[in-house]
């Protein structure tokens, strides 16, 4: 029988290091400070390198660890320079959190090819290049590990038409998450996934005020029934979601892997 950590323990993440994808905004950003918060060196990957450095700093400034490394997650040049940065600025990396995403809200009708392509190349492909190469540099240290795909409750159900491709995407990860779980838990490195509803980030509020211009769908209206759907009432924080993903971070979850936390107000009860 293992030793039971003390309770002051747990969600202490002290001497570990955490990559979290599209960590410089919205659910990203609520992630990264939970995390750097519980202790970890926290490495925010992100595609604009100025936004990502802000948060770096930001956190550094309140006597936390954090460092930003510009990425584009569908790039495999980046994703492998991602690993190798952060392996050489902290000697190890122990939790992944595949955070990065799109979510253009335009009906398959008006949809593009380049449009569908730049949806999997980002939100699926990504998500496969940083866990093959993150995994790999784990196995290569052998003291396990933690990754957390952040999917959405349209991996379960569509919450508003126009999302169809970014659905497919999402079921994707899913699917994803449950066979390499399997895959990598001889490695005991566990695999969970986080499933948000609606959560108030830069890009919602966009959405909600209309100035986000689509293709044939009114993102606005969609937000607004969406939102009248949630039996909490409000949309979530993206601070709700960097407390799941702390717990799956933590020892918490020790034994779990291969598993979905919806978090969405009970938007799915509907």
């Amino acid at each position: 029988m293992e030793t039971k950590l003390p309770i002051n323990k747990l969600l202490d993440l002290t001497g570990k290091t955490a990559i979290v994808t599209g960590g410089a905004l919205g659910i990203g950003l609520g992630i990264a400070e939970r995390l750097a918060e519980a202790g970890a060196n926290v490495v925010i990957a992100n595609r604009t390198a100025e936004e990502g450095e802000k948060v770096a700093s930001a956190l550094t400034q309140k006597g936390l660890k954090a460092k930003a490394i510009k990425t584009d997650v569908s790039l495999e040049e980046d994703v492998k320079n991602l690993v190798k940065e952060t392996a050489g600025a902290f000697g190890q990396i122990d939790i992944l959190v595949n955070n990065a995403g799109i979510y253009p809200c335009v009906p398959v009708t008006k949809m593009t090819l380049q449009d569908f392509q730049k949806i999997i190349d980002i939100n699926l492909k990504g998500v496969f290049l940083t866990t093959k190469y993150v995994s790999e540099q784990m196995i290569i240290q052998g003291k396990g590990g933690k990754i957390i795909n952040i999917t959405s409750i349209d991996a379960i159900h569509p919450s508003m038409v126009g999302l169809s491709c970014y659905d497919a995407s999402k079921h994707g990860v899913w699917g994803f998450t449950k066979n390499v779980a399997l895959e990598l838990a001889q490695y005991k490195i566990w695999v969970n996934a986080i499933a948000p509803g609606g959560i108030t980030t830069p890009g919602v509020i966009k959405m909600q005020s209309g100035n986000q211009p689509q293709q044939g769908a009114d993102a606005a209206k969609a937000i607004e029934t969406f939102l009248s759907m949630i039996p909490m009432h409000k949309m979530g924080e993206p601070d709700d979601i960097g407390k799941v993903a702390l717990f799956l971070a933590s020892d918490m979850s020790s034994y779990m892997t291969g598993s979905q936390i919806v978090v969405d107000g009970g938007y799915l009860l509907t």
